[in-house]
């Protein structure tokens, strides 16, 4: 007798295998895949289009604006789940594939996963040219899904309704994976979708993906243990790694045995609560003095869950210590061996249990750790004179916008954020409180990241007050999915920054020498140069004009009252207020960034900058 089958067409049984699929870690089970934003085309319409209406019971369907907005919610999802747990996008053939790639890229940098599922050209070719197909004059067999290629950890196009079988398998492997997660990109001929075959019933049966938990390898193991005794002047940089992994009590144990001090990346911010005593903040670029000043004497430097990007180590420059050595503890192994490190490839919460009770007894000397506290009562003394709010009748600054958030959420409240000024001052001030509150996507740093991502967020943690902090520039990046936040009564709170202009590329702009050039949203004159009066924009109505309750607040104390109606709000609410964007109040950047400055310029501000970025550089260390 042969196997059962079930006729179905490819994207039918797609949806249904995707319905099927469950994540288990800690004995503790989730769905995979669970929901599928879309926007429908001739390239998946009646192909998956038709197949999530047979199964909108298994399946829940989320209905995007933007494709590229539609990843980057299905991202802030799997983020608030510790990737636990995603959601697929699907889009028809051309444009609507291409407007993948951006979400795509930001997906894979941050290593958070979705499933993307594009509609493609005719696998018959019976139709060529299709619309909207690009044709190649030597390569028959490309698309414009191509460009997903470099952007995901696994791509495949399913030519044949059988080759889904073995390509499905393969993107939930990756998708499951903690250290190979990211963007998957299923292309799916828009014939082959509609086409019907004889599936096994196998292909349908509830499978689960067990996600691994690596423990450390014994030699590396006694290695970092070595090495952590004998350093005088340990540091923890804690990145990402961490929350994904659920391993933020396993820090705790390990800095309260051993007093070893603890500095974030923007993604790993929130890893301790920020008033434990060994917790200093942001590191980097955007760090407070605190961590700075130690990461610049430290001996050794024990990096958890962290690749190590530019604004961490401050371009190579920050690590100054003749003799400092490097710890790293990833579950991967290509981030584990970066900075020419001691390694201990295993997942974040397994490894440091073993290193907490491996250095059992040992603990740092109490002249260092009375040195670190020193420095983060005063930084706490900086953040508490920044946030503080003064005259409630004055127009508030950016830092106390912050502040008077900072007032309202409680521990439970995320607040996301990607681009602009707002990183920076986060980093350095934002009070974390909780391992999800800090949701910074700092990978791709991309502007329109943030609406988005609150929706699924929200979605992810219903009941939660999601907070989106969004600048001006940000904002008209991409707010269309507030359209999304209506339609399904999302009550995201978004917080709308108007500064007039790209206030933290502006910066840049002038300590480059390009003296600000193209960063305003001023009136131009004839001749080109910008008359000074603001843009008659209406951001506020804007977001009112798609469905948001919004509330103007114009001075401090009006914000103060804003944001606690909008916390209190059971629908999507948006908190409109100007700023004043002088005198600023966030102290400077701590460390060095590099961002090359033209060698040669007949302007003087380029060639001011570029002499001081030659005596910047030259503070840069390869470590080896």
């Amino acid at each position: 007798m042969s196997a059962a089958t079930r006729r179905l067409t490819t994207a039918q049984a797609l949806v249904r295998f995707l319905a099927a699929q469950y994540t288990e870690r800690d004995g503790v089970r989730h769905r995979l895949i669970a929901g599928t934003w879309g926007i429908f085309g001739h390239g998946n319409v009646a192909g998956l289009g038709q197949a999530l209406v047979q199964y909108a019971d298994v399946m829940p369907y989320h209905q995007g604006r933007s494709e590229q907005a539609m990843v980057h919610a299905a991202v802030g999802h799997a983020r608030q789940l510790n990737r636990l747990s995603a959601q697929a996008v699907t889009t028809s053939i051309g444009p609507g594939a291409t407007n993948l790639v951006t979400g795509a890229a930001l997906a894979t940098i941050n290593r958070l996963p979705v499933l993307l599922l594009p509609g493609d050209y005719f696998a018959s070719h019976a139709a060529d040219p299709l619309l909207q197909q690009l044709e190649h004059p030597t390569e028959a067999d490309v698309s414009v899904n191509d460009t997903l290629r470099p952007v995901s950890r696994y791509f495949d196009r399913v030519t044949r309704p059988e080759a889904l079988i073995a390509s499905a398998l393969q993107a939930m492997r990756v998708l499951t994976d903690p250290a190979e997660t990211g963007a998957v990109t299923l292309a799916l001929p828009q014939d082959v979708q509609a086409e019907a075959y004889d599936w096994p019933e196998e292909f349908f049966a509830d499978r689960v993906w067990r996600v691994r938990r690596p423990a450390p390898d014994p030699v590396e193991l006694a290695e970092a243990v070595r090495a952590v005794r004998a350093a005088e002047r340990p540091l923890i940089v804690a990145g990402g790694g961490i929350h994904h992994s659920e391993a933020e009590e396993a820090l705790k144990a390990l800095v309260d045995a051993t007093g070893v001090p603890v500095a974030s990346t923007q993604a790993g911010k929130g890893a301790l609560r920020h008033d434990h005593p060994a917790d200093l903040g942001g590191v980097g670029h955007t760090g407070t003095a605190v961590s700075d000043d130690l990461a610049r004497t430290a001996d050794l430097v024990i990096g958890v869950g962290t690749r190590y990007s530019d604004f961490t180590t401050a371009s190579g420059t920050l690590f100054q210590r003749p003799d400092v050595r490097f710890l790293n503890l990833n579950i991967t192994a290509f981030d584990a061996h970066k900075l020419a490190a001691r390694t201990l490839v295993c997942d974040a919460r397994t490894g440091l249990t073993a290193l907490t009770e491996a250095l059992s007894g040992h603990r740092v000397d109490a002249s260092y750790e009375a040195e670190y506290r020193a420095g983060k009562a005063r930084w706490d003394e900086t953040v508490a004179a920044a946030f503080r709010a003064g005259d409630d009748s004055a127009v508030p600054t950016q830092t106390q916008v912050l502040g008077a958030l900072d007032a309202v959420v409680g521990d439970e409240d995320v607040v996301i954020n990607a681009a602009g000024s707002l990183p920076g001052d986060l980093h350095k001030l934002w009070r974390a409180r909780s391992p999800r509150q800090y949701h910074l996507e700092y990978g791709y740093s991309c502007m329109g990241y943030e609406i988005p991502a609150a929706l699924g967020v929200q979605q992810a943690a219903p009941g939660t007050p999601v907070w989106a902090l969004v600048g001006d520039g940000t904002y008209l990046m991409n707010p269309t999915e507030i359209v999304t936040a209506v339609q399904e009564n999302l009550p995201v709170k978004l917080v709308l920054v108007q500064n007039h202009g790209y206030a933290s590329i502006g910066g840049l702009s002038e300590s480059v020498g390009a003296e600000r050039f193209g960063t305003d949203y001023r009136h131009r004159a004839a001749d080109g140069t910008f008359t000074g009066a603001p843009l008659p924009v209406d951001l506020a109505a804007n977001a009112a004009s798609l469905g948001m309750d919004v509330l103007r607040a114009k001075t401090v104390g009006e914000l103060r009252e804003a944001l606690r109606a909008a916390r209190a709000a059971d629908r999507p609410t948006c908190v409109y207020v100007e700023t004043d964007p002088a005198p600023p109040t966030v102290p400077p950047a701590e460390a060095w960034w590099d961002v090359p400055v033209a060698e040669v310029s007949a302007r003087e501000a380029a060639t001011e900058a570029r002499a001081e970025y030659e005596r910047a550089v030259a503070d840069r260390r390869r470590h080896l």
